[in-house]
């Protein structure tokens, strides 16, 4: 079946976009079923841009000033003006598939900025005509208009009429003194005044108010406090702070923004008629409060080897957090930083102790398991130190809390530092240096980690050069083979030889050390450092060759991996083919013995049943097992060679190799 292609475009995001006056704003677009069609945006029926879709020509745009097209087809406005607000529509063309489309509108608002409140006339008394509420602004666009009484928003009643940029209050009481709110509005902007409205009497008990109320507050909130009396005229407000003055105004209206945990406290305000010469004073108290930094963080420490001093600490804030342990049976407690110590006992191996932290504005919480040692493995790392000298490092480390102190004991002794056993600072890590491997393998080291809770002890006994395991692997083209090999984990090693018999390699492995020699002898084509746990090696998948690896412990030559063939008719291994060369002879000698023996049987038997023909001197057979062998194989068969002596390397010679021992005899055929 055919597949049906349709040309389609969407909104990528929102059709509907509002933007601020002088921002950047995308009308998004993706579309599918067909590449680079021809678009065409319109801003109501008139065109403004015309792009084909990845072509390299210019899109035609009628204001390049403000007007983008990107890759994707979608319209972009730089610095767009309140003037674009406007529908727009992308046509989507494309040969053979129609046209395709989508709508969008854009609405563009100015941010509100500098509105001001002021009343008309400057002064109400109680029972005139009206008292106007009126704001101006230096710039924005408004889409919505709320007035707000002590909080409350205000409608159009027999009392109020909210006209398009005033308040009207008809007929004004001493109940319409109060704080007036403007809250004007569009998509990207809010602005919000007040203003304090007093109708002539007074004067009375002044009203303390909290904008927004709350029962503590946060550092880096604002808020605004408000004092207001009854009087005639407006009693005049002082905030006080500390003995110092912080507003003096008839508004009686402090703003606090990003406050601190310093400006909590006890503000005053007075009022003060000065037709009347009365002052009232008031008081608020403001809780400012700072949350502790992060998390409580809990630790547990040794003490004097006996006791467990568990910690816990969430410092900062205002007021201080209040900290305690409640596992611990303990009535005890602490502001910001908190210890408790108890002795070490069996029933706190393993127990998770809680440390509650509470503060105002957050109740948290942190815990901590103290654990004696657990059983451990030793790492041991080797290496070769400037100077030449072998350095083997012994580290102990177990998990545990809290931590171990590790101590060290080299044979009967404990260890110390000297020119040659150096302990860390942590007392985790030994470090001996020497020249010579084999004083590494004289002495037993033992590292034993403690704590109030208990103790682990570990053994080492360190090896010489080793290799406890290798193998060969090569790739699909049998050009690379990768050699790889394990050593003991106490292995004193510190680089490896890789050697090989057999023919020159190629010329492809860059990083060898081969030296031309006999192929039949083992040569060293690459030295490896002690981390090395492989190499590569590029061969000739026609030849046959050996391969093995010799630690080493600088100068010193460990015991040499097992040997590895690779090449044409490597089905049999060498043991196999030696066996087999050994066991061709040996089936051979052992068919003529038992030929042999038939025949004496048989002439015996004869001697006994009749009379001796012959001189006794003929009748004796004497059999050269060591002749017919040594006849066959002069006849073409070589002697299985010597693997173990014939061309050893250096490495070879310094240690004793098992003595070639031959399979027992095996039948074979062979077509000539």
């Amino acid at each position: 079946m055919g597949a049906h292609c349709e040309l389609v475009v969407s909104p990528a995001h929102l059709a509907r976009v509002n933007a601020v006056a002088g921002s950047n704003v995308t009308l998004a677009v993706s579309f599918s079923g067909a590449p680079d069609p021809l678009i065409t945006w319109f801003m109501g029926d008139f065109p403004v841009a015309t792009w084909t879709i990845g072509s390299d020509t210019l899109a035609v745009i009628a204001d390049t000033k403000v007007l983008q097209v990107e890759k994707n087809g979608s319209l972009t406005f730089v610095n767009v003006m309140v003037n674009y607000t406007s529908d727009y529509t992308i046509l989507m063309t494309k040969s053979g598939l129609g046209t395709a489309s989508t709508n969008f509108s854009l609405t563009v608002y100015e941010i509100i900025q500098n509105v001001t409140l002021s009343t008309q006339p400057a002064l109400a008394t109680e029972g005139s005509d009206r008292l106007t509420l009126q704001y101006s602004m230096l710039q924005g666009v408004v889409e919505q208009q709320m007035w707000f009484f002590s909080g409350s928003e205000i409608k159009n009643s027999s009392h109020y009429s909210v006209q398009q940029e005033s308040l009207v209050i008809l007929s004004p009481n001493r109940s319409d003194t109060g704080r007036y709110t403007l809250s004007l509005t569009n998509p990207f902007s809010s602005v919000t005044t007040h203003m304090n409205v007093t109708v002539l009497y007074g004067p009375d008990e002044p009203i303390l108010e909290v904008s927004p109320a709350k029962e503590f507050y946060v550092s880096n909130d604002s808020l605004s406090l408000s004092c207001q009396a009854d009087g005639v005229p407006q009693p005049r407000v002082k905030w006080v702070f500390r003995g110092q003055t912080l507003s003096d105004s008839l508004q009686g209206v402090l703003n606090l923004t990003n406050v601190q945990t310093s400006q909590g406290g006890v503000y005053n305000c007075t009022v003060h008629n000065e037709m009347t010469t009365a002052q009232r004073h008031k008081s608020i108290i403001l809780n400012i409060y700072e949350k502790p930094p992060g998390n409580p963080v809990c630790s547990v420490q040794a003490v004097n080897d006996v006791e467990l001093q568990y910690h816990c600490q969430w410092s900062g804030g205002t007021p201080q957090a209040q900290l305690s342990f409640p596992d611990l049976n303990d009535t005890g407690s602490g502001a910001g930083n908190f210890s408790l110590a108890v002795t070490a006992s069996e029933n706190l191996n393993g127990k998770t102790v809680i440390c509650m932290a509470e503060h105002p504005m957050e109740k948290n919480k942190c815990n901590i398991t103290a654990s004696s040692p657990m059983a451990f493995l030793p790492s041991v790392r080797t290496t070769v130190n400037s100077e030449g000298k072998i350095v083997v490092s012994i580290h102990c480390i177990t998990k545990a809390s809290p931590k171990v102190v590790v101590s060290w004991s080299k044979g009967d002794e404990d260890a110390i530092n000297t020119t040659t056993d150096q302990i860390s600072s942590d007392t985790t890590q030994l470090m001996i240096r020497h020249y010579n491997v084999s004083i590494f393998l004289l002495t037993n080291y033992t590292c034993i980690c403690r704590n109030p809770l208990g103790s682990q002890k570990r053994e080492i006994q360190l090896q010489g050069p080793s290799i406890s395991d290798s193998g060969l692997v090569r790739n699909q083209d049998g050009t690379v083979i990768t050699l790889t090999w394990e050593v003991p984990p106490t292995s004193v090693v510190t680089g490896f030889d890789i050697q090989m018999k057999g023919p020159d390699l190629p010329s492809g492995n860059l990083n060898g050390t081969q030296t031309k020699a006999n192929s039949n002898s083992y040569r060293t084509i690459q030295t490896k450092p002690g981390t090395a746990r492989s190499a590569d090696i590029f061969v000739d998948p026609k030849s046959i060759y050996r391969f093995r690896v010799i630690p080493k412990a600088r100068l010193t030559d460990g015991e040499p991996s097992e040997v590895h063939r690779i090449g044409p008719g490597e089905g049999l291994s060498g043991p196999a083919i030696a066996g087999i060369a050994a066991g061709i002879p040996c089936s051979l000698l052992f068919l003529l013995l038992l030929c042999g023996l038939i025949y004496l049987c048989i002439y015996c038997a004869k001697n006994k049943s009749h009379q001796t023909r012959y001189p006794v001197s003929r009748a004796t057979i004497t059999l050269q097992p060591d002749v017919t062998p040594h006849n066959l194989l002069s006849g073409g068969v070589k002697a299985p060679p010597d693997y173990n002596r014939m061309h050893q390397a250096p490495s070879e010679r310094s240690v004793a190799l098992p003595t070639f021992v031959p399979p027992p005899p095996v039948r074979v055929a062979t077509t000539v």
